[in-house]
């Protein structure tokens, strides 16, 4: 049973919800968020990339910056940026890229399903990364930032979107840069509010798509204020964190690549040789090959695309981390041949979302930046959910999940 509950947002007035509007804190750096932040000062990079307010090469974990970020968040609340909702509402967000749109449920999410394992994970969290993103929640007393969930199809959800889809939204613009579309509405029905919390308390889980440190921080800073609280109740504000949740089958997970920079002491000749015992190896020519199947693999290595088709045996259809191409590739091409053996801190190894396109892959071999790169068929939704739900971890760069959530539509108070 997945417990949530409605929350008295803090949103932009219409008027300036693309000024506040931003990226992810994680999806770019700070010189980044600094060129698109400009001189916008409405910009919530203000507040979730506050080292764009001091000079350039300011460590952005230093404590300054943290007690920056609430200063700006409560500058954004007394200029009247953001307001507070009067009452406890959910959200409908919905996302259109290419042509697609995916709806979304905005909820309060609830701490002790975390920590239960109702909200299920499928990858691990490192704990430097879990600490910045605490420190983030602490001194702002807020989840600034939205976290990306998947729930199990379910119409009569379906239905009673459709019906405020229908309607006038409040907010509706195309982002900036990536050109996608982003729309909300609201939901002030009883009746519907009502339905919603009923039929997530019908759910048997709520699975993680995007966002695992940003929901341990969440988490992890609800259940410090639990502790901390000695007349606590278990329905205080802190309890809760804010997720959007879309049915699976709306969302699609693309590939996820990589890219290294050297063959590990191998001529070329030597490396496709060795590529051989494990993999049917044809070549493609210059053209950019795409993965066809699972299994299925494109490489990319001194100005020509090879097809690479994991060899009968090599993998087990039966496990839900076996049956992973990361997995195969992981064993059989990264560590077995190149001597890549941590993905998470090797210095020779680096990925490549593949929204950037197999294009990336080649420029980035041609430069001489990389040596090598490999491509993989995406993950879909089922395996994700087969493998929180066998209480199973993927391998890390897994998933890459397109549109990113946009920040500063709404943000969720602790208190």
């Amino acid at each position: 049973m997945a417990v949530i509950k409605p929350f008295r947002g803090i949103r932009p007035p219409k008027n300036l919800v693309e000024q506040v509007a931003s990226r992810p804190y994680d999806v770019l750096n700070s010189e980044e968020a600094r060129q698109e932040a400009g001189d916008n000062e409405k910009s919530l990079y203000h507040i979730i990339k506050p080292e764009i307010d001091f000079p350039v090469g300011t460590d952005e974990h230093d404590e300054k910056m943290y007690e920056k970020a609430a200063e700006n968040f409560q500058k954004f609340q007394d200029n009247g940026w953001l307001v507070q909702d009067d009452k406890e509402l959910y959200y409908i967000y919905a996302q259109t890229m290419n042509g697609k749109t995916q709806y979304g449920l905005v909820v309060g999410a609830y701490v002790p399903d975390y920590m239960n394992g109702i909200i299920k994970k499928h990858e691990l969290t490192r704990r430097d990364k879990e600490e910045d993103r605490m420190k983030h929640v602490r001194v702002n007393n807020a989840n600034i930032e939205p976290v990306f969930f998947a729930y199990p199809d379910n119409a009569a959800l379906d239905n009673l979107v459709k019906k405020y889809a229908a309607g006038i939204p409040e907010y509706d613009f195309i982002a900036p840069g990536d050109g996608f579309g982003h729309t909300f509405w609201i939901i002030d029905d009883a009746n519907d509010i009502a339905t919603i919390t009923k039929e997530f308390a019908a759910m048997p889980a709520l699975y993680i798509a995007d966002g695992h440190h940003r929901s341990a921080a969440a988490a992890l800073v609800g259940a410090e204020k639990a502790k901390q609280n000695p007349n606590h109740k278990g329905d205080e504000e802190y309890n809760y964190f804010m997720a959007v949740c879309f049915p699976a089958e709306q969302l699609t997970i693309i590939d996820y690549n990589r890219v290294v920079k050297d063959l590990n002491g191998l001529t070329a000749d030597e490396f496709l040789a060795a590529l051989q015992k494990n993999f049917i190896v044809e070549e493609k020519g210059a053209d950019i090959y795409k993965p066809a199947a699972l299994h299925n693999f494109a490489l990319y290595l001194e100005g020509k695309w090879y097809s690479l088709t994991a060899k009968e045996g090599t993998y087990n259809d039966n496990d839900p981390i076996g049956v992973l191409d990361v997995t195969i590739s992981s064993n059989l091409i990264l560590d077995e041949i190149l001597g890549i053996k941590d993905l998470r801190s090797d210095k020779r190894i680096d990925f490549v979302g593949g929204i950037r396109g197999l294009g990336e892959l080649s420029k980035r071999v041609d430069s001489g930046e990389m040596k090598v790169s490999l491509a993989l068929y995406p993950v879909s939704m089922k395996q994700l959910m087969d493998i929180a739900d066998t209480g199973n971890i993927m391998p890390p760069k897994t998933t890459w999940f397109e549109p990113k959530l946009r920040s500063g539509l709404v943000i969720h108070k602790l208190s």
